[in-house]
């Protein structure tokens, strides 16, 4: 008979095996969605035209996830809340399971949305494809819940990691985006096997992350001034959060009928470009690249990929929201270089994912994904800027299915209301 630490071990083996699986088609669906949208940009960026068709594009999307799309429609949402478990333990403890239908909704709709210009990103979208992938492979074996929850969280860091080249981050993601001030340590194991497995993936499919090293030299002047910078990055969170919402509310009030909420999005998507040009299209890659290369980008730049991204998801655009929100903290990294005389490469590379870790409340993630990206030196500058964004940032995120585990008070012991 075995004994207890013994059947404890097995499970363990068990579970980061069948991790590394799920870290296996992670990271091989998230290359193929990133060489699918890397064919789309080109072939938008070739073809200017394409850009007109983005309402009938967001018309056929629109209907599409209004009819058929189900549970897909609360996208990465549902994926984090389907891996969280029951708030009573006592309440009976369901199977998550992810829509198997999601996968291909979210591939085809991404690529769609970069073909015509839409404002979104790539990752939220890959996570997406994961969860869903992961949840069709584990369906014969009959997982119990909890198991399947690790599953999950194994699904979501090996998205994140494999996505960005950040196996530590994808892993610290997996664990922390889930509950606010939590992390799911039962889940340490399977996430790191998972997003490891993803990177090496990618990488063995032929996409690198390029890893730029950083050399710094800070001293308590700079370390004050990226705190300022943290600030800011805070504080473009909450204004990201707000606008997003707001025009998630003005879209229910003011149109009834679903599918045309999308059509409302690109026609303004659409306005605005005529207005400021088409930087903000899309990725927008090309913005973090200047500015990690060292140019100074212009205040409005990370105001208007603000204005750009709330309008196209809060109009129900399917597509992801990181890699815009990087491009956000990147461009007002690099603004808020010279007013605050910090390197304009060291102020961009320690807001590129300041933002995001605010607006998802992973700091930690994003923190550690900038030290794999720019090397050991970021530590520091990095640490300061992703926690004071994070202090910054409102108690509600960009999840709506992350539940809220503690108080954003980041004193040791906050005051807790005496009742008598």
């Amino acid at each position: 008979m075995f004994s207890d630490k013994t059947r404890v071990a097995t499970h363990l083996l068990v579970i980061t095996i069948a991790a590394t699986i799920v870290g296996a088609a992670s990271g091989v669906g998230s290359w193929a969605l990133f060489e699918a949208l890397d064919r789309a940009t080109e072939l938008r960026l070739d073809h200017g035209w394409l850009v007109w068709l983005l309402p009938v594009a967001a018309f056929v999307l629109g209907a599409t996830y209004h009819y058929v799309g189900g549970p897909a429609n609360r996208g990465t949402s549902l994926v984090v809340e389907q891996s969280l478990p029951p708030l009573d333990p006592s309440a009976p403890d369901h199977t998550p399971k992810i829509p198997y239908r999601m996968a291909p909704m979210i591939f085809g709709a991404t690529f769609i949305a970069q073909l015509t210009g839409a404002s979104v990103g790539r990752e939220g979208a890959a996570l997406q494809i994961s969860g869903s992938i992961t949840s069709l492979l584990a369906k014969p074996f009959r997982l119990k819940p909890s198991d399947m929850r690790l599953m999950l969280i194994a699904a979501i860091a090996g998205a994140f990691g494999g996505a960005f080249g950040v196996p530590l981050a994808g892993a610290i993601f997996g664990l922390e985006v889930q509950q606010t001030g939590r992390l799911r340590y039962e889940g340490l194991a399977p996430a790191l096997a998972a997003s490891v497995t993803a990177d090496f993936i990618v990488e063995a499919l032929g996409r690198h992350t390029p890893i730029t090293e950083i050399a710094v030299s800070i001293d308590w002047w700079i370390a004050l001034r990226l705190a300022v910078v943290g600030i800011a990055a805070g504080l473009a969170a909450r204004v990201f959060i707000e606008v997003l919402h707001g025009v998630k509310k003005a879209m229910r009030d003011l149109i009834s009928w679903v599918p045309g909420r999308p059509i409302i999005g690109a026609i303004a998507t659409l306005a605005l470009m005529l207005i400021f040009g088409r930087d903000y299209l899309g990725l927008s890659l090309p913005l973090i690249n200047d500015a990690l290369g060292g140019s100074v980008a212009s205040w409005w730049d990370p105001v208007l990929k603000i204005l750009f991204t709330a309008i196209a998801l809060g109009c129900t655009i399917p597509g992801g929201e990181v890699t815009p929100l990087f491009v956000i903290g990147a461009t007002l990294g690099s603004a808020l270089s010279g007013p605050l005389h910090l390197s304009p490469t060291l102020a961009t590379a320690a807001c590129l994912a300041a933002v995001f870790g605010a607006a998802a409340n992973a700091p930690i993630a994003c923190a550690v994904l900038t030290i794999e990206l720019f090397g050991a030196g970021m530590a520091v500058p990095a640490g300061i800027v992703c926690i004071v964004a994070y202090a910054i940032s409102p108690k509600h995120g960009i999840y709506e299915g992350q539940r809220h585990g503690s108080t954003k008070d980041l004193r040791a012991t906050a005051t807790q209301p005496h009742h008598s």
